[in-house]
């Protein structure tokens, strides 16, 4: 007993250690958003709340953006299912790593689930099991400080209007690259990534809004599904 929970300690704590470093980009973009909400009218309280439920900075952004009184309920839910299809593939894509977890660490888990936090969880299952300890401890730290972050912006007004002037708005941008970097597998990887580029840089130029984020994962997964069985190309490949 005493052996497990300090595994499941020791998992937590490396979970939060890999995240932290990311905190430090959240801090400007959760002030943005709160100092936005607050043109809006939402008060210190609703932003929290927003970004407690809902806990997706893409939607939230979008959401802040068309935001008017009386609220249009259907058009801000329908946004914020279109800003966030992605997930969709991206729990397929992790399904494999939670498949062992308990119920309520599953669900748990998805309700966390989060573009950076996504990228890191399906890192470590790449080569080593995803335990919930090691999620949460991804998850918790940066769900707690994007909570802080987007409150204390609503407070205390306008914080910092640009993070584009500090290089902060690259911040996230690099994670993915250096994770990208760290998932790459062989030539096997290059046709779903250059499908997924393709298609986003694409629909990005052609279509309004952020459809481009759901066709370009659609993309990748269509042309990885596609692609042959490993064990198959790797019999072709040795004959």
């Amino acid at each position: 007993m005493t052996t497990s929970l300090t595994f499941r300690r020791g998992e937590f704590a490396a979970g939060a250690f890999t995240i932290l470093p990311l905190l430090v980009a959240v801090v400007p973009f959760g002030l943005l958003l709160g100092t936005l909400a607050a043109q809006k009218g939402l008060s210190p309280l609703e932003t929290a709340l927003m970004s407690a439920t809902v806990f997706a900075g893409a939607s939230q952004f979008v959401a802040v953006e068309i935001w008017t009184t009386p609220v249009a309920v259907v058009l801000l839910t329908a946004t914020a299912l279109m800003v966030n299809l992605r997930h969709v593939l991206m729990g397929a894509a992790l399904a494999p790593g939670i498949r062992s977890w308990p119920a309520g660490a599953t669900y748990g888990g998805l309700f966390f689930l989060a573009d950076e936090i996504w990228a890191f969880a399906l890192k470590r299952s790449a080569g080593q099991p995803l335990t919930p300890a090691y999620y949460f401890g991804l998850s918790l730290p940066l769900y707690l400080g994007w909570i802080s972050t987007t409150t204390l912006g609503a407070i205390f007004g306008s914080v910092l209007q640009d993070p584009a002037r500090y290089g902060l708005d690259f911040a996230f941008t690099a994670v993915f690259l250096t994770l990208l970097v760290s998932l790459w597998k062989g030539k096997r990887s290059l046709y779903p990534w250059l499908a997924a580029a393709l298609v986003a840089v694409a629909a990005h130029q052609l279509l309004p809004g952020v459809w481009y984020i759901a066709l370009g994962g659609l993309a990748g997964t269509l042309a990885g599904a596609f692609q042959r069985p490993v064990a198959l190309q790797e019999a072709t490949d040795a004959a």
